[in-house]
């Protein structure tokens, strides 16, 4: 085993400001890869991203340009396809290419080993939240490569049993690498806090929104005039609101954790997530968290949240107002849990990965 890796992290495929957790993932995993001895890390990024790297040399491909439509993110694949000999040469001199963003463009070198992070395997899982032709995309670039990666990276052991099961994959190939959270950047606010509840959440059909709106009428009758907030993109397909209901849209990172700070409660009723970042950044944050008993979302809240399920708008209701009501108790319950999860360990595990894809292809 080399004593140093030279390791591309290939993220030619990144809409900077509109890919939700995944980009906080990959941003966090660049400063991570900064100043550790057992790789030498280089980022490959989109013109269009140009200085989303943290503490990593980055290298701007001018000509590919991506956007957040299926569309445009099909424009910039063909702009990688049609220069992928030039960028697989100014990759020639890494041993490991990863592809933090899942789709393989352009494909490694022959003599390379090549990791992928699959953060989940959702459309599988609910198809009927997919457009066919992002079914296709996802079957072609997600499961195809997964088959074939030297490792893949994925982001909760409830993620890695889903991908075992439905794609056959070889447990000791895949790694899991829990995301973290930044303790010096949330803070906790352990005094008053404000009457609204906040939903972080991109208006994805999984994100359950619709659900949410028809518990909170049934949450307001019992804690009167409480307020919903939320943020994230695509919140206009939503259609017309209540007029409770604060649709804030992408806001900036300050803003966010102010909200978190004043929030009487999280509430995350999500039908599906690979992780579920917002939960610990609220915890930290000493939000109370109300969130849903789907996907990974139990293994990451643990004991430190109230859990519902997420198809029944009581039940949803019942949460928020048990959450707001155990306020103090969830608070420091919530920062006890989120010290389980760093960014230093998950720069472990891609260490890890890169050394074990790196092994299998030269074995």
């Amino acid at each position: 085993m080399k004593d140093t890796l030279r390791v591309a992290l290939s993220m030619l495929t990144l809409v900077r400001g509109g890919m939700g957790g995944s980009e906080t993932y990959a941003r966090a995993l660049t400063g991570q890869l900064n100043n550790r001895a057992a790789v030498d890390a280089k980022a490959f990024v989109p013109v269009s991203a140009q200085g989303f790297s943290e503490g990593i040399p980055e290298r701007v491909v001018e000509e590919v340009r991506v956007g957040p439509s299926t569309r445009e993110r099909l424009v910039g694949l063909a702009q990688i396809a049609a220069r992928s000999g030039a960028i697989r040469r100014s990759m020639g001199g890494a041993d490991v290419v990863h592809f933090p963003f899942t789709v393989p463009a352009p494909m490694p070198g022959r003599a390379q080993a090549s990791v992928q992070t699959l953060l989940d395997v959702q459309h599988l899982e609910l198809p009927q939240m997919f457009s066919r032709v992002e079914l296709l995309y996802r079957r072609r670039f997600y499961e195809g490569f997964a088959a074939r990666a030297d490792a893949v990276i994925t982001i909760s052991h409830f993620a890695k049993a889903r991908m075992i099961d439905s794609l056959g994959l070889d447990p000791e190939r895949i790694h899991v690498a829990h995301l973290g959270v930044d303790t010096d950047r949330y803070l906790p606010n352990l005094g008053a806090r404000e009457n609204f509840v906040l939903y972080p959440a991109r208006g994805w059909p999984h994100k359950n929104h619709a659900r949410l709106i028809e518990a909170m009428m049934l949450a307001r009758r019992e804690l009167p005039g409480l307020r919903l907030v939320l943020t994230g993109g695509g919140l206009d397909d939503l259609g017309e609101l209540p007029d409770w209901v604060d649709r804030r849209g992408l806001v900036e990172p300050d803003e966010l954790l102010r909200l978190y700070q004043s929030a009487a409660a999280l509430v995350f009723p999500s039908l599906y997530e690979g992780f579920g970042l917002p939960p610990l950044e609220a915890m930290a944050s000493g939000c109370p968290v109300a969130a849903s008993n789907a996907g990974s979302l139990p293994e990451v809240v643990g004991d430190a949240a109230v859990q519902f399920d997420p198809r029944d708008p009581e039940a949803i209701s019942a949460g928020i107002v048990e959450a707001v009501a155990r306020g103090d108790e969830l608070t420091a319950a919530g920062l006890l849990q989120v010290r389980k999860f760093t960014w230093e360990q998950c720069g472990d595990v891609h260490v890890q990965a890169y050394q074990a894809a790196h092994q299998r292809k030269n074995s």
